[in-house]
């Protein structure tokens, strides 16, 4: 009977060891996530998988390394069909565990979160049908995980971006009001609680909870108060994320605090000169943008000429259609030349600007400074 009594010992011990190494190692991995160091974070996951290949979260996580590196360009629709089909094999791996053991919380949590981040990705892509049957068929999944462990708090991330985006997408988006239809209602109050609970307590799902409630008071609430208190706590982690750093910048502008907003994207810009990993031409050519604008503020018209035009040409590199960031890098660019004197290369630059879409009022102060140059 002791040997029987220490053989038990000796096998919890050994469980308490793994479940201990694998925690171990999933947290290192996000965190190499999110600190944009992706081929640390793909090594991590590879030896998660190795070691651990019965458990979901290795190729989960996986996924979550080509999410990202689509966050850091959203417009590089490169990483898609990699992301999916490792969300797929997510999907199937979780659904052959369920096959054996219906109540497996833990296949149940990485489906309803492979079907979640999905319908993500579908919604980043605007193919609205489809993120919306992701969202359908994960949230019973997410309530399954729930009924059987309701002390998860990870499980709640789930609940929180569902309640919220339900109760958010169709008032900012009237034109997807039909696919809600067969939706449970959102709670917008309730999803931000629920956020703000895996975001304090959150095993897996921490980081991605105050990522989701920065974005979701700058983009909907329009709360800068409240996203730069998320933003903040996610640099305090995350120095060197690109995405966390370029949301504190567009809070400082947003607050009008230009002021607050340069240092910000003086650090990004140099961070691109340096060739940091995500730090990449898109974010690039924002810090240039911001960067002079302070300078155009300041009236400094030198260095708010550098800038704009790095701007300019990071916009015709990047961009196969115009966009805001180019249309305005133009049309102060012939600005800051009618400043230094140079009428010829400012009227290029309006007349630029008028080739292009009207944007807020571009066309009426090219046509005006074309009339009467700018005197600052």
């Amino acid at each position: 009977m002791k040997k029987y009594f220490l053989l038990l010992i000796l096998i919890a011990t050994t469980i308490t060891a793994q479940n201990a190494r694998l925690d171990s190692l999933i947290h290192a991995g996000i965190y190499q996530i999110y600190g944009i160091e992706f081929p640390q974070a793909e090594k991590t996951f590879q030896i998660v998988q190795k070691d651990y290949p019965k458990n979901p979260a290795g190729k989960f996580f996986d996924a979550m390394i080509d999410w990202w590196r689509i966050m850091l360009d959203m417009d590089n629709e490169e990483y898609d069909d990699a992301m999916i089909d490792k969300l797929e094999d997510v999907i199937d791996m979780c659904d052959d565990i369920l096959d054996e053991n219906e109540n497996d919380v833990n296949a149940l949590f990485f489906k309803g979160g492979a079907l979640g981040f999905r319908g993500r990705l579908y919604s980043v892509r605007e193919e609205w049908l489809d993120a919306a049957l992701d969202g359908k068929d994960a949230m019973p999944i997410v309530n399954h995980a729930y009924a059987i462990d309701p002390n998860n708090p990870d499980v709640q991330l789930g609940f929180g971006i569902y309640n919220y985006y339900a109760a958010v997408i169709p008032e900012k988006f009237p034109f997807l009001k039909p696919f809600m239809l067969f939706f449970p209602e959102g709670n917008k109050e309730k999803g931000l609680e629920e956020l703000k609970f895996v975001a304090e307590n959150g095993k897996f799902g921490k980081i991605e909870a105050r990522y989701f409630l920065l974005s979701s008071y700058y983009k909907f609430e329009e709360n800068m108060f409240e996203a730069k208190k998320w933003a903040d706590r996610l640099l305090k982690d995350f120095p060197n994320n690109p995405t966390f750093e370029k949301y504190l910048g567009r809070i400082y502008v947003k607050m009008g605090s230009y002021i607050k907003a340069s240092p910000v994207f003086e650090d990004i810009f140099k961070k691109c000169e340096s060739g940091l990993p995500g730090y990449n031409d898109v974010t690039k050519r924002e810090a240039a943008y911001y960067v002079g604008m302070r300078y155009k503020l300041q009236n400094n018209v030198d260095s708010t000429r550098i800038y704009f035009e790095i701007s300019e040409k990071l916009s015709k590199k990047i961009d196969d259609e115009e966009t805001g960031w180019l249309v305005n890098s133009l049309l102060y660019l012939g600005m800051c030349y009618d400043q230094l004197g140079d009428r010829d290369k400012a009227v290029k630059y309006y007349n630029e600007v008028l080739d292009m879409d009207d944007r807020r009022n571009s066309h009426e102060q090219a046509h005006r400074y074309l009339k009467n140059p700018y005197k600052h």
